[in-house]
């Protein structure tokens, strides 16, 4: 069936359209506009302010507005929109008298720089660049004002003859917040530019046009932290970029995320990020690895945990100045400055409605630090502890990044990552750490009563031995409080038990009283501390309920009023109100379902 004049095939592309959207990806790729026009607004649709003898004009708040059916070849929609562009990098938005003098004078200006620059080819009425004696706008547009505007400059814009290409911001537009520092992102585009530059003179990256499409903003960021900033440039050589749209869709990231175990970090590539963001991004989430965030999570909830960290490590970031915040997942609270995720977390699970509404890079109510099988793809073994391996990169990024100088740092990150660096305290130490603070050594006398020994020599004569002071063991007690439930391990309970018995003997802590309890408490009263190894006969195993436990040593008379309490439970508890000092002992990798007051200790 023959077409009617005009009718195009079913998916056929306008020839218009089609080297419209071709220049428009060639200047997405070079590296001086990207910024630039990764935050303007590119409007191509009939209605919009462009003048019909013009190919585009550029509003004060970014919008490009664009002629809907004019044809050129994609070099010419190359020239026109960086045109428009460099009117927003210059800062050419400023209030004058003359507005038509100082619009052809910009205009002036940016022709020669794109003649300087030979990017793209400008239309047909546009090919002579102006000769002018001065070489900035101040200077052309009071000689444009003394001597009038010739009548080949009548048209050098790219509004067409008569109009001017910088308007103001449009009625239907007026809305969309002024927030952009255009000359900020131009900057960043003459940074990636020189960049870009040294990399295709070394060999490191494709000539523009060349074939770029394996140089996405993703992996020149990887190489800037590769050749250009130590801390992280060891952990960015180590993992591997996946822009794949389809898996990103799959795993549903609407940024970026990271994998631990299979060591790839994944950009979506819909969420249009310039080099500049990924550098953010990158940062962001090799930090989590090297941090060993996802490790430290110690039985949290694993998102609320995530937001946390990700508070405290876009603080680093911005305080840094290294890359800029993208648009989408950035959880950043100057008033959290100096806090740790820990404190950060026990402040978040106090309004947990709140802030599971919140969004990281991989999306609302998802982490982006991807759990073991989420993708279903592991490294292979290299002989290598991924934890001593994500750890020695960070702390030998540092060394190298302060011997180099590269950079600004914040104190918060370094001290973090020097503390990562020393190996953890066990958990019996710090316990250790505890009763020294509640039990100090007792004060001893000489006492006759008791006979420690006599001496073959002389034994008529008596030795005297060393004795506890009267009632210096008065009140030297604690309370301990244990979760009998079926879910306890019984293996726990022996290393907790056993650690409590010898250090309270180290301590002369003479008597313990002690409480089981489940569904219902059983309080087994004072016993020795060697008792606790030797004949303690667990009872119960039916459910959790630790507050009457609690209850019962609070309004004990024979128990002291300051001693304090240990409570050994596997977190699988309701919620507890305890007045006097008090810790508790928990398997390694399990968490209170509240924010403790206490000290935790983790038993491995």
């Amino acid at each position: 069936m023959a077409r009617r004049p005009g009718q195009h095939r079913r998916g056929a592309v306008d020839i218009a359209t089609e080297h419209f959207n071709r220049g428009l990806a060639i200047l997405r790729q070079h590296p001086l506009f990207a910024s630039l026009l990764l935050h303007a607004h590119v409007l191509r649709h009939a209605g919009n302010v462009c003048p019909e003898a013009g190919w585009a004009v550029v509003t004060s708040n970014g919008d490009i507005h664009v002629h809907p059916t004019r044809r050129g070849d994609p070099d010419v929609w190359v020239h026109v929109l960086a045109h428009c562009l460099l009117h927003l990098g210059f800062g050419h938005f400023q209030a004058n008298q003359r507005r038509r003098e100082w619009n052809t004078a910009c205009d002036c200006v940016i022709t020669r720089f794109l003649a300087d620059l030979k990017l793209g080819r400008p239309p047909q009425e546009l090919l002579d660049a102006p000769t002018f004696s001065a070489r900035d706008e101040e200077r052309i547009y009071q000689e444009l004002c003394a001597q009038g505007i010739p009548a080949h400059l009548q048209g050098l814009g790219t509004a067409g003859p008569h109009h001017n290409d910088m308007v103001e911001d449009a009625t239907r537009w007026a809305w969309r917040p002024r927030t952009a520092d255009w000359q900020r992102y131009f900057s960043q585009g003459l940074t990636m530019a020189v960049t870009s530059a040294v990399n295709v003179a070394g060999g490191r990256e494709p000539l523009l046009g060349a074939d770029t499409q394996h140089v996405t903003p993703a992996h020149k960021a990887r190489s800037w932290f590769i050749s250009s900033y130590p801390l992280l440039g060891a952990l960015a050589a180590a993992f591997t970029i996946v822009e794949d749209p389809r898996i990103c869709a799959r795993l549903s990231i609407t940024v970026a995320a990271v994998d631990t175990e299979s060591k790839e970090i994944f950009i979506n590539p819909a969420a249009g990020l310039d080099e500049y963001a990924c550098r953010f991004v990158m940062a962001h989430e090799l930090l989590h690895v090297g941090l060993r965030h996802q490790a430290r999570c110690l039985g949290r909830d694993p998102y609320l945990w995530n937001v946390a960290c990700d508070y405290v490590v876009n603080g680093w970031l911005v305080e840094m100045g290294l890359g800029e915040l993208p648009r989408l997942g950035v959880l950043y609270d100057p008033a959290l400055k100096g806090e740790s995720a820990e404190a950060i977390y026990d402040r978040i699970v106090t309004d947990m409605r709140r802030y599971r509404k919140l969004a990281t890079l991989r999306g609302f109510g998802l982490g982006d630090m991807l759990e073991r099988g989420t993708r279903g793809v592991y490294a292979p073994a290299d002989g290598v502890d991924l934890d001593a391996f994500y750890r020695g990169c960070l702390s030998q990024g540092l060394m190298y990044h302060e011997e180099q100088a590269r950079g600004f740092l914040s104190a918060g990150l370094v001290e973090e990552i020097r503390a990562l660096y020393q190996l953890p305290m066990s958990w019996d130490v710090e316990l250790a750490k505890w009763f020294d603070a509640y039990f100090s050594p007792l004060e001893k006398i000489r006492s006759y009563a008791r006979p420690s020994r006599r001496q073959s020599s002389t034994p008529d004569i008596p030795r005297p031995r060393w004795v506890p002071a009267d009632g210096a063991e008065d009140g030297r007690t604690f309370g301990v409080i244990l979760d009998t439930s079926g879910s306890m391990d019984r293996i726990l309970l022996a290393k907790a038990l056993g650690a409590i018995a010898s250090y309270s003997m180290a301590r002369d802590v003479p008597v313990v009283r002690v409480v089981f309890c489940d569904a219902v408490t059983y309080d087994q009263g004072y016993m020795p501390p060697e008792a606790l190894v030797d004949r303690v006969r667990v009872q119960g195993r039916g459910g959790t309920i630790l507050q009457p436990a609690i209850d019962l040593l609070e309004t004990a008379d024979d128990f002291p009023p300051n001693g304090p309490v240990l409570i050994i439970t596997d977190g699988a508890c309701e919620r507890i109100h305890i007045r006097r000092e008090h810790a508790f002992l928990l398997p390694a990798g399990r968490y209170l379902p509240f924010v403790p007051k206490g000290k935790v200790f983790r038993i491995h």
